[in-house]
């Protein structure tokens, strides 16, 4: 499939707005379409009998579809030439996104959190379901998110099914942003009477090597720093956050990334990270 859009949720908070934003920097760099989805529902106490009138469902719908063109407007607006639509749906959220960006979209972006009530779109179950189970790259999008942010996209790599995935968004990422990629690998050694420390670090430099074997040639301009870091993954990450513009991280992987998006490593980088945070799916799990 030839996947072309971005899509990114849109629900009237400042954290989604700031997605939007986000979303449509990238879709300035890349020349990708940007679609703004705006999924309303009526959110009601679990085992509430209450149904909106025909005439309180307009209103809504009004409302939301204010909401929903008025992003894609302002995104016009700002005269970039970016080919935005806005895109409504009444239906639950994390659904909603995850149909369109499985129907050819390049990458889904969604906040961090969002506005609770009617909307209740991107509030933090919400974008954790997305980047768990989307088949496509997701944006999630939090900390320092300004165009001028400088700083280098910085990658997790473990040697995971993802990581040929991480490698490949992070070095089309950094060439796009006209600046360098720093890949890590992080490790827990084993106490020293198992192996010698030295041991363990040229092992584990060996694999940090075998993964990112020929991408400097695929990326000429793109400076490569390879880095061991000796910690737990989410600690090392959430820790370079400080001076990245984007961390890169495959969705799930084994050794220092282990339970990514699905345990404490992934909830940490989406609640803490001070950047963005791009999530790699790998290719067998792209359709």
């Amino acid at each position: 499939m030839d996947r072309t859009r971005i899509v990114v949720g849109y629900d009237g908070s400042d954290e989604s707005r700031r997605a939007v934003d986000w979303a449509a920097d990238e879709a300035e760099r890349t020349g990708a379409p940007l679609q703004i989805v705006h999924a309303y529902q009526v959110s009601w106490p679990t085992g509430s009998h209450y149904h909106p009138t025909a005439q309180e469902a307009e209103e809504l719908r009004g409302r939301a579809e204010e909401l929903a063109t008025g992003a894609a407007a302002a995104v016009r607006a700002r005269g970039t030439g970016v080919d935005a639509v806005a895109t409504l749906v009444h239906g639950a959220p994390a659904p909603t996104l995850l149909d369109f960006a499985h129907g050819g979209a390049r990458l889904l972006v969604v906040g961090n959190r969002g506005a609770g009530g009617i909307a209740n779109l991107l509030m933090g179950s919400v974008s954790q379901q997305v980047a768990t189970h989307a088949r496509v790259p997701v944006a999630v999008v939090r900390g320092r998110t300004e165009t001028t942010a400088a700083g280098p996209v910085v990658v997790g790599v473990d040697g995971s099914p993802a990581t040929d995935a991480a490698l490949g968004l992070a070095f089309d990422a950094a060439a796009a942003r006209g600046t360098h990629v720093v890949a890590i690998r992080a490790y827990v050694p084993p106490p020293p009477s198992v192996l010698s420390l030295s041991a363990i670090e040229a092992a584990e430099r060996t694999d940090l090597e075998t993964s990112l074997a020929g991408w400097q040639e695929k990326y000429p301009s793109v400076k490569l720093e390879a880095l061991l870091a000796v910690g737990r993954a989410a600690k090392v990450l959430i820790g370079v956050s400080h001076t990245a513009q984007l961390v890169v991280v495959g969705s799930r992987g084994h050794g220092g990334f282990a339970g990514l998006l699905l345990g404490s490593v992934g909830q940490q980088l989406m609640h803490h990270a001070e950047c963005p945070v791009l999530i790699a799916h790998p290719a067998d799990q792209q359709g």
